[in-house]
């Protein structure tokens, strides 16, 4: 069974104004949770999507260099190289 966690957020001000602007009748989103839902959701696209970002960032300059400056590694120095 998946894990639920049960969140209680309190909200004053500026913030509880827009999150009220964003929610019910005239809002794009039904509850709160369904508000809070989608932003968690949109947060964690984003930090696949940087973390993608990442990586083919370092797979394009391992690419870019040079055919000479490669040399064969055994399995065991990427592993050690890559737990230092």
């Amino acid at each position: 069974m998946p894990h639920t966690t049960t969140m209680t957020v309190r909200l004053s001000g500026a913030l509880s104004e827009f999150v009220a602007s964003n929610v019910g009748e005239h809002g794009a989103y039904e509850t709160t949770s369904e508000y809070l839902r989608d932003l968690i959701r949109r947060d964690k696209e984003r930090v696949e999507r940087e973390a993608f970002d990442r990586l083919k960032a370092e797979l394009a300059r391992a690419f870019a260099a040079p055919e000479d400056s490669y040399r064969p590694l055994t399995a065991a120095e990427v592993i050690a190289r890559n737990q230092g």
